[in-house]
């Protein structure tokens, strides 16, 4: 099931995700971490089922690449178990939970979910996005931890 958001979307994650996505992060500190979302949609709203902690195959704290390898396995763990492919979250160390001009560029697929986990202070903070490069769009997606 495809679809775009036309304002805010909605996005629930489990707090056992977050707390994963979390400890992915920091174990991959000082760089960035990334991964994908998987999940089913019910009413508008973006369910996230599964969490991919993958490969940042750049080691670098101020951008990421998924090791295409673990990609491939991930998408195909994702059409067997039936789900939506939701998006992707990558961490930001020592920057805010916002897209940064690279993000924006890179953000190819409009219907994604784009969420970062900035780790610059104490507490982590998670922030979702949803990026229309081409009409020039960055809305924040509601995030609700269940």
């Amino acid at each position: 099931m495809n679809m775009i958001c036309k304002f805010i979307c909605k996005l629930k994650i489990k707090k056992a995700d977050f707390d994963l996505i979390v400890s992915h992060a920091k174990n991959n500190l000082p760089n960035e971490a990334c991964g994908l979302l998987a999940g089913k949609i019910e009413d508008g709203i973006k369910i996230v089922e599964k969490i991919y902690t993958l490969t940042n195959i750049d080691e670098s704290p101020e951008h990421f690449s998924i090791h295409p390898q673990e990609q491939l396995q991930a998408i195909k763990d994702i059409r067997r178990l039936g789900l939506n492919p939701l998006g992707n979250f990558h961490s930001h160390p020592s920057t805010p939970a916002r897209p940064s001009k690279e993000d924006i560029r890179l953000a190819y697929d409009p219907q994604a979910s784009y969420m970062i986990l900035s780790l610059m202070d104490e507490t982590p903070v998670l922030k979702s996005f949803h990026i229309e490069k081409a009409k020039g769009t960055v809305l924040i997606e509601e995030i609700t931890i269940i």
